[in-house]
């Protein structure tokens, strides 16, 4: 009786020893599992970082596509004003035939209301405004405030005004210091300057205007403050076609 009891407790112990030690018993499938789970969260994550960036890239070029539309629709649109502006200013020409060297200029035209002389045309307002407020109004036209060169073309000029009005000219000192600059940067000419007896004459005054002096009865440049209103003259370059 004692030996049956010694062989069933031996029996149990071997077969304990043989369910829980044996090497060559099956893995836990769960173990097997567990490296491919990591793996495959791993390859989740880095793939959604990845889109994220994809869409950060596709959000920056959009808003650079978008700002590069909007600025150069601003300048497209300020290119057409311009041309429409132009092609506005110039629907009127007045053309004589000339004689010019230009290949396949035929025509030399000036806009409509101006007056033709030499290579320029130009424009003799009827209004009156400041210096500034002239030359910007040339400015839309194109132009500038006149120029003068020479005898001639000074002599030109009076014979289309009126001597009972002043008109502004492209001739300002700014700063006051009795350095004269001409608006087309051309340099001032001390040889070529038509001023009254005693003009310039004032420090404060640093615009210029032609006149007409009932007591000398001539014409002549004179300085006077930019802020008065005076009739104008502008001047453009003649259009060649």
């Amino acid at each position: 009786m004692a030996l049956r009891t010694n062989y069933a407790e031996v029996s149990l112990k071997n077969e304990l020893k043989s369910s829980g030690t044996n090497s060559n018993s099956p893995a836990d499938p769960r173990e097997n599992t567990i490296p491919h789970q990591s793996h495959f969260g791993f390859s989740k994550l880095l793939l959604a970082l990845l889109l994220i960036l994809f869409l950060m890239k596709e959000i920056l070029l959009t808003a650079s596509f978008i700002n590069f539309f909007q600025k150069n629709s601003q300048l497209f649109e300020d290119k057409n004003n311009k041309r429409f502006i132009k092609k506005m200013i110039y629907t009127h020409l007045e053309c004589v035939r000339t004689n010019s060297s230009m290949e396949g200029k035929v025509w030399s035209c000036c806009p409509q209301n101006w007056k033709s002389f030499s290579s320029s045309c130009y424009f003799f307002s009827t209004d009156a405004k400041s210096w500034k407020e002239s030359q910007e109004n040339c400015s839309r036209m194109e132009a500038h405030l006149v120029v003068i060169n020479s005898k001639v073309e000074q002599d030109f000029l009076t014979q289309n005004m009126d001597k009972n009005a002043a008109y502004f000219v492209g001739l300002s000192d700014p700063e006051g210091q009795g350095h004269w600059q001409w608006v087309d940067q051309t340099p001032y000419n001390q040889s070529a300057t038509f001023w009254h007896p005693g003009d310039p004459s004032h420090s404060e005054e640093h615009c210029v205007i032609v006149n007409h002096r009932r007591s000398s009865l001539q014409w002549g440049w004179n300085d006077i403050l930019c802020k008065d209103l005076q009739r104008s003259v502008c001047e453009m370059m003649k259009i060649y076609i």
